[in-house]
């Protein structure tokens, strides 16, 4: 390994000299001298034994040489015995980034150690250990360099090793991590290392088998950011459902962290000392997946795993996935699978169309078509496809609603904020059985069932998907043929859920989604179900909110004679354009 010295700046004596190549030095040089800087680099060329920590003639090198400089050193080596970086400065201030981290378990150590000096101090600090953690090192040995002697123009100053500290990561998520009490060197240097690392990766072992017997789901860890402007009522709302979504994509929830903002931080969405938290809790409590509550930019997102270790998704990729899992007949899975592509589009890794070698002019020859630009034009092919199968199915939809109109059957569509009791409404009219369960987007193809009205009149109930705050675009581009059915609607029987706190919020996204829509909709019909499940004062006050509103429960049945008698009136007075169901 050889050390070249760029020398291009010599002026009077004054020259700034920096490493271009192979033994590089990390951390801040300024003020080093060429011969400081090969007494750095020749550190990668001593030997480091393969089953000891370290070695009493390396760590009083690096010693002699941290106190001549008057720094702290760092230097990382491999289970091989290989120096792998040599940097000035705090482990901090030297470790390596993410991306440089060679590919480790959670039951296995990165496989590098790190020996580092302090000129003062006693033992490792928190932003040493917290470099231990992020980096999962096999160790941190910690050498305190007592320095002795006068600066002299002829002479350096002798320095020794007084004390030693070990530090270690453990499989305890309350204790992060271990130090030893001071140590001599030369205990240090007659411990077994490979005895020492063997018993530590099989606690982290132990402790991974343990973890995954006691759960099968996903371990999450759930981060948001809100503007510094939002409320504790508003944060507490929107973490809480963003819990019920993750659960409701079968994961659990083991911490939530959240941060409040002016504007969000554009590289990581949140600031650095929250993402090392973040990295660090994901280590301990052993999760496998990051949810974050807001929209995700593809540099955010891939910056966040980077820095984590594991997969990380948005709200919107969380959404897409929940209705993956639903999706059973044609239609859903055809309408998820478009959604989930535009979604996935401009978020393929790399340098995007830069990378294409299919144009002429300087820099497009080459080999050819690349990996990425070829994923680029498959995902294309089947975006047309699926949106010539999304208009074929619309057509569909609009041959069969042409069917009921020419009966002169009235359809109510069923609309609402998702788990709102839809479903359960549309079985316990109609005496059907559509999938209904406690979670969020349960349903996502439009049921349509008849009801027979008290009088004879028949009326059709059409489900429909549930709505969300924030609905993601490429959702409503993609259900644009289910979301019909309630365009072409001759009313709509808004459901609302009573008991859930955040209610009026719910009833101000549904109406913004239905505003949004391209086509009008017919008029509403306000029904508050699981009246069962709140106070008299909820229910008075939603009474004075909304005077024409009704009030059923699905489950109990109660309300129902209310709410026929409601939808006779409409059906008699179908010809009636001025008649209003509430706001």
């Amino acid at each position: 390994m050889t050390c070249i010295w760029d020398q291009s700046g010599y002026n009077g004596g004054k020259s700034s000299f920096q490493v271009t190549a192979i033994d590089k030095i990390y951390g801040s040089l300024k003020g080093l001298k060429p011969a400081q800087l090969r007494q750095l680099s020749s550190l990668y060329r001593r030997p480091f034994p393969l089953n000891r920590f370290l070695s009493v003639e390396f760590a009083e090198r690096l010693a002699a040489i941290s106190a001549e400089l008057g720094t702290g050193l760092c230097v990382y080596a491999n289970r091989r015995g290989q120096v792998v970086r040599v940097g000035v400065g705090t482990p901090k201030e030297t470790q390596f980034s993410p991306d440089e981290l060679p590919r480790q378990g959670a039951e296995r150590l990165s496989g590098l150690r790190c020996v580092a000096t302090q000129l003062q101090g006693n033992g490792p600090t928190r932003g040493e250990l917290t470099a231990l953690a992020l980096q999962r090192l096999d160790a941190l040995i910690v050498l305190e360099v007592t320095v002795e002697g006068h600066r002299k123009a002829s002479a350096a100053p002798s320095g020794f090793v007084q004390k030693v500290h070990i530090a270690n990561l453990v499989p305890d998520p309350l204790a992060r991590w271990v130090v030893s009490a001071p140590l001599r060197l030369n205990q240090v240097a007659d411990q077994d290392f490979d005895i020492f690392l063997s018993d530590l990766e099989d606690e982290f072992g132990r402790a991974i088998i343990a973890r995954d017997v006691d759960s099968n789901s996903e371990r999450v860890l759930l981060i948001d950011c809100f503007s510094t402007r939002t409320t504790q009522d508003q944060m507490a709302e929107e973490l809480a459902e963003l819990e019920q979504l993750i659960a409701s994509a079968g994961g659990e929830v083991l911490k939530v962290f959240y941060q409040r903002r002016d504007r969000p931080d554009t590289s990581t969405l949140i600031g650095q000392g929250k993402v090392e938290e973040i990295a660090l809790t994901t280590q301990e409590l052993g999760a496998n997946l990051i949810v974050c509550g807001r929209e995700l930019t593809p540099s955010q997102s891939r910056n966040l795993e980077l820095a984590c270790g594991v997969r990380v998704v948005d709200r919107n990729e969380l959404i897409l996935d929940i209705f993956a899992r639903r999706a059973r007949s044609h239609e859903g899975k055809l309408q998820v699978e478009l959604a989930q592509l535009q979604y996935l589009m401009p978020r393929l890794s790399g340098k995007g169309e830069s990378l294409s070698r299919l144009g002429g002019g300087i820099g497009t020859r080459g080999p050819g078509e690349t990996k990425l630009e070829t994923d680029r034009r498959i995902i294309r092919r089947r975006i047309a496809k699926l949106q010539d199968d999304v208009t074929s199915l619309q057509a569909h939809r609009a041959r069969m609603r042409s069917k009921r109109q020419h009966r002169e059957i009235p359809v109510f569509a069923l609309v609402g904020y998702t788990n709102a009791g839809k479903s359960t409404l549309l079985n316990t009219l109609t005496d059907s059985e559509a999938y209904v369960a406690d979670q969020l987007f349960a349903t996502l193809d439009p049921t349509t069932r008849r009801l027979e009205l008290s009088t004879g009149e028949a009326i059709l109930l059409t489900d429909t998907v549930g709505f969300i705050h924030d609905l993601p675009p490429q959702l409503i581009n993609a259900f644009r043929a289910t979301l019909e059915e309630v365009t072409e609607a001759d009313a709509l029987l808004h459901v609302i859920d009573l008991s859930n706190p955040a209610w009026l919020s719910h009833i101000q996204a549904v109406q913004r989604i239905l505003e949004s829509l391209p086509i009008a909709t017919g008029p509403q019909l306000l029904v508050f179900n699981k009246v069962d499940r709140v106070s008299m004062a909820v229910r008075q006050f939603a009474e004075q909110e909304y005077p024409l509103a009704l009030f059923v429960s699905a489950q109990k049945r109660w309300g129902f004679h209310t709410l026929q008698s409601a939808l006779t009136r409409w059906v008699h007075s179908l010809s009636d354009s001025s008649l209003a169901f509430g706001e």
